[in-house]
């Protein structure tokens, strides 16, 4: 069946979109749900690995948050950083825009000055800074990039970071794995759980709106990702593999042949997955509750089957679990 944006719409009660996550982490409410027996079981984060398949292996995404949203004179002037040519040279997203344009020089702060180079088709800035990223200067102007339906609260920008996240370069959260703790990962060590690590930066595009009513005329977003040697073995000899988040199922499902064998590599991948898709590595998939319409919304679609996407966020909904970056989990089996 050919499926359209809107069949990808549900209506959610905005006092469900959480604003702050729960503590500890692993208190967030748990939905899991059974492919086999499409059986629903509400639960709680840290019984995790009551449900989990006991040869799993965790495929984690250990990529970190950047303090890449730069903001001025009270938020009243933002840059977005999405990329960085060099050390006082960046692409962004600004704000606003009116006041970036080519050859204009913006002072965002006393000495701090933005030269505006180019603007591209979709209102991305190339912008010369007076100063490089990393100067002192710039850090008190560097805040958290929440997700635009969360109120910017910088006290809570430990708490967007995974406990694993190491390698720089999101530019949101891989929310799925926000719910783990470092005690809740050595109670599923010790039940015989293995974890991996694989890196996939999360960029801009996973809040952009699909607007094409047509998925196929969708143009889907690029992140790089890597897999490394040590991991692309260890997920060789893996007897079950449970994707924590999204992100992770674009790293595994780029990398991987239909004999479900895995080779070190990096590069980007702008992967859609949509229902009708034949997943080729993921067993399991631990999530959120994603926004309509979203193609990560797709994605689980995909995983668990259309219609049962629809009655488990109606159950969700209905027994009011938490949704989006700091809600409650999704554990897929």
């Amino acid at each position: 069946m050919s499926y359209t944006l809107s069949d990808f719409d549900f209506s959610l009660p905005e006092e469900l979109i959480a604003q702050s996550p729960a503590h500890p982490r692993d208190h967030a409410r748990l939905l899991v749900y059974d492919r086999a027996t499409q059986q629903i079981t509400d639960d709680y984060f840290y019984n995790l690995g009551k449900y989990l398949n006991p040869e799993t292996t965790l495929v984690v995404n250990n990529s970190k948050v950047e303090k890449c949203r730069l903001m001025f004179d009270a938020g009243k002037k933002e840059l977005f950083v999405t990329s960085v040519r060099n050390n006082n040279t960046i692409e962004a997203l600004v704000r606003p825009g009116k006041k970036f344009g080519v050859g204009k020089e913006v002072e965002l702060a006393s000495g701090i000055i933005a030269k505006v180079t180019h603007v591209a088709e979709d209102g991305l800035r190339t912008i010369i800074l007076s100063h490089d990223l990393d100067a002192p200067e710039l850090e008190q102007f560097k805040y958290t990039p929440f997700p635009p339906y969360i109120e910017q609260d910088e006290s809570l920008a430990d708490e967007y970071q995974t406990v694993y996240a190491k390698d720089l370069g999101s530019k949101a959260a891989p929310t799925a794995g926000l719910h783990f703790t470092d005690e809740l990962l050595d109670k599923l060590s010790q039940q015989g759980i293995k974890k991996s690590e694989v890196t996939l930066h999360v960029g801009l595009g996973t809040f952009a709106p699909v607007k094409t009513e047509k998925l196929e005329e969708h143009d889907m977003h690029s992140e790089w990702y890597q897999l490394d040697e040590e991991t692309a073995s260890d997920l060789n000899q893996a007897k079950h593999i449970t994707a924590v988040g999204t992100t992770s199922v674009r790293v595994l499902e780029s990398i991987s042949d239909s004999a479900k064998s895995f080779s070190p590599g990096s590069g980007d991948t702008n992967i859609f997955i949509t229902p009708g898709y034949q997943f080729k590595s993921v067993d399991s998939l631990i999530t959120n509750f994603h926004l309509p319409k979203s193609t990560l919304l797709m994605l689980v679609s995909a995983f668990i089957g259309f219609e049962e996407m629809h009655a488990l966020y109606k159950h969700a909904i209905q027994e009011k679990y938490r949704f989006y970056s700091f809600g409650d989990g999704m554990l897929l089996l």
